[in-house]
């Protein structure tokens, strides 16, 4: 029996722990974007590199919100990684991109625009906004990209993951 973890773990493993790394004093959100058992790029949820550190400089509320209650300045960790790989001419098409939280219905309209073709979470994000349905999850399945629920346990120690 082959004890070696399988690449879905590794790189799921590695979107939580990249999680960690946000500023975000609301939720913590790690990516990671593959191609053929590669790692191309990776990211987290804050503002963009050089601006500010939501922790640090807005400790007791975190940055303003926009009309639906999100953080107005920050990158998606979709977001940044998709824009890392692109900024260092990256070919995302064909890609497969774990994330600890399901895509918000803008970042899977970018996902899909860049010809990502696979979705793995970890964690809903209705459940976390307390909306009806995974809007994101809908849209990239509608048009075909496929997406999966990640369907192993894994120990998440940081409780705004």
């Amino acid at each position: 029996m082959d004890m070696r973890p399988d690449f879905d773990d590794i790189f799921m493993d590695l979107a939580v722990n990249l999680a960690k790394r946000s500023h975000c004093i609301k939720k913590h959100v790690g990516a990671v974007l593959t191609k053929d058992t590669r790692i191309i790029s990776i990211g987290y949820n804050g503002p963009p590199a050089g601006t500010h550190n939501c922790d640090i400089e807005f400790p007791e509320h975190g940055c303003a919100r926009d009309s639906k209650g999100s953080c107005s300045l920050a990158l998606h960790a979709e977001q940044n990684a998709i824009l890392y790989a692109v900024k260092n001419n990256t070919a995302v098409e064909g890609s497969t991109l774990y994330v600890t939280l399901a895509p918000c219905l803008a970042c899977a309209r970018i996902i899909f625009s860049m010809g990502i073709s696979k979705v793995i979470y970890l964690f809903s994000y209705a459940e976390y906004k307390g909306i009806g349905s995974d809007e994101g999850v809908d849209f990239l399945r509608k048009f075909g990209v496929s997406v999966e629920k990640y369907a192993k346990e894994i120990l998440v120690a940081d409780p705004l993951i």
